[in-house]
């Protein structure tokens, strides 16, 4: 009689959840036998090898806890059988340890909502079952964001995973993943995604691999070393400097030459005077910037080095020269000759006519600007930046140039242009330690997350290493994709990234599959588990070296010497 009553009570349970009578009782897995303040253990029974389908406990997968007029939410994390010896002629006990999410409630007129976090706890005995196809789609529901479809969920292939580009955007986003793992085509799926649903939207990609020119063919400008203009004095003096000396810090009074050079290199130009006289040059550089105040350099020449305005380089060598010729001896010669001979080099140096080329044919930014951020865009809103075909000593100060001039763009506009800075291997700019990297770059960077989303000025940060990226800058990535990760310091990076209930989603970064990724934080519902949606051939990225290597011809050796001299 006792067992009857139980059964009973059991199906009684299960009427409460079942939309009709033609479901399976087998729905039910099991009951809940435990419960804290975030999970609950659950004790059920699995059969023999027979009697194993797709429909079993599995670990990642969501269920309900039936209460009746709601349901709980749980993610199941962990299972073990109780006993250590598999029966497979009878059934088995196990215990499932599942993260309870949040709760479905459904009021009397039949329609549902999903709230995150629990207000009531599943009593000793509650069903377990598994999730309805109307439930799982209704905890990814973005309500009354704007929804865009980016792939599907894991669990089940025919809800789609959805992300409001406005609040990923907005409070940028990070894409995290191992080499291999589809990171790229999922970067180029986003940007699609992004520009569709913001029109007004300019996005700069820094490609350091120079893959993403073949991901928008219909939609970009690709601008490689050949053809870009960046003029050098485009570039702050920290950053000029890091050029001229090539990233190395020993030659600070060389450093302090060139910043009072260039100060009255810029004064020449505006005043029209190819050449000044011996007395304006004594007038100018007889007091040092050391002797106007103990470790000021905020003089007149030092403020106006910084200042974006034209200036020639041939003045530059000539201020230079006449410094040498000066009687009274304000600098050591040494210092001015290896300063002279350093821009000599570089200005004659092919690799770097993008800076020196066609310099001074431009007196203003305007030109400069149109071409890399798209003003107007002309149905190509995406700019890739082909970082691999620069000198490596130069990368970091282009970077910073390039950042800077994006934030400076969205908020002189006044958010009429909104801008999204996309940094690939961003690691590389921004690294978790601060003695390593280039200090403009870091803070271009930096001021893009901290005070950008107040202009329309966006940042995308892709790296494999999120372990050797800055913190602060991943904390300011409101949403984040992350896909498989192998190494046990950047799995726990994401784990102290992550801030709702759903933590130990974050169990499966290792195993993941491909184009498979956890998304959680603001541009999404809760933190799904999901697969990218796959682009066509066409639309993928592809490194320029090998794609299409097939049936092209080796260059000769000739050939291949020149392209490494640039």
């Amino acid at each position: 009689m006792q067992l009857a009553v139980k059964t009973a009570t059991f199906e009684n349970n299960l009427t409460q959840d079942r939309r009709d009578q033609t479901q399976d009782l087998q729905r039910a897995l099991g009951r809940v036998v435990s419960c804290d303040g975030s999970r609950a253990t659950i004790a059920s029974t699995v059969g023999g090898m027979a009697h194993l389908g797709p429909d079993s406990w599995t670990v990642g997968r969501m269920i309900s806890i039936n209460l009746g007029s709601s349901r709980i939410v749980g993610l199941v994390f962990e299972m073990a059988a109780v006993q250590a010896v598999w029966d497979e002629g009878s059934d088995n006990a196990i215990h499932v340890q599942v993260e309870l999410l949040g709760e479905v409630s459904e009021t009397a007129d039949g329609r549902t909502s999903f709230q995150s976090g629990i207000s009531t706890y599943p009593p000793i005995g509650a069903v377990a079952h598994r999730i309805r196809a109307s439930d799982l789609a209704l905890v990814h529901d973005l309500g009354t964001r704007k929804a865009v479809a980016i792939g599907t969920l894991t669990q089940d292939p025919s809800i789609p995973a959805t992300v409001c580009i406005d609040d990923m955007l907005a409070r940028h986003f990070a894409l995290l993943g191992t080499t291999g793992v589809g990171k790229s085509s999922a970067v180029a799926l986003l940007l699609r995604r992004a520009i569709a649903a913001r029109p007004r939207l300019r996005v700069l990609i820094l490609d350091p691999h120079n893959e993403y020119a073949s991901a928008f063919p219909d939609r970009a400008l690709t601008i490689d070393a050949e053809g870009l203009d960046l003029p050098f004095w485009m570039f702050k003096l920290e950053e000029f400097a890091e050029v001229v000396f090539r990233g190395r810090s020993a030659f600070d009074e060389e450093a302090d030459i060139l910043r009072e050079v260039v100060g009255v290199a810029r004064e020449r130009y505006r005043s029209g005077s190819l050449r000044s006289s011996m007395r304006d040059l004594n007038s100018t550089l007889l007091k040092r910037p050391l002797d106007v105040g103990q470790g000021r350099r905020e003089d007149s020449a030092g403020s106006a080095g910084d200042m974006p305005t034209p200036y020639r380089i041939i003045d530059v060598l000539a201020i230079i020269d006449d410094l040498i010729g000066m009687h009274e001896k304000r600098w050591p010669h040494a210092s001015l000759r290896s300063l002279k001979v350093r821009l000599e080099a570089l200005h004659g140096d092919p690799r770097y006519q993008f800076m020196f080329a066609r310099a001074n044919m431009m007196e203003t930014m305007a030109p400069v600007i149109a071409q890399i951020f798209r003003v107007p865009h002309h149905g190509r809103p995406i700019t890739v930046f082909q970082l691999g075909g620069l000198p490596s000593e130069v990368v970091d100060a282009v970077a910073s140039v390039l950042a800077r001039l994006a934030f400076d763009l969205a908020m002189a506009s006044q958010g009429t242009y909104e801008i999204l800075l996309l940094c690939e291997e961003a690691h590389r700019y921004v690294p978790a330690n601060p003695t390593l990297g280039f200090l403009p770059t870091r803070q271009a960077i930096a001021r893009i997350a901290k005070e950008g989303r107040k202009y329309g000025a966006y940042l995308g940060v892709v790296t494999q290493r999120p372990g050797e990226l800055d913190p602060t800058i991943l904390s300011q990535c409101s949403t984040i994709f992350a896909m498989r990760l192998a190494n046990e310091v950047d799995q726990q990076i994401i784990r102290s990234a992550i801030s709702d209930a759903s933590a130990s989603t974050l169990k499966f970064l290792s195993s993941v599959g491909n184009r498979e990724a956890i998304a959680f934080g603001e541009g999404v519902a809760t933190t799904m588990r999901m697969r990218f949606a796959e682009l066509p051939r066409h639309e993928l990225p592809a490194m320029d070296v090998v794609a299409g290597v097939e049936g092209r011809r080796e260059p000769g050796l000739d050939d291949m010497v020149r392209r490494m001299r640039g």
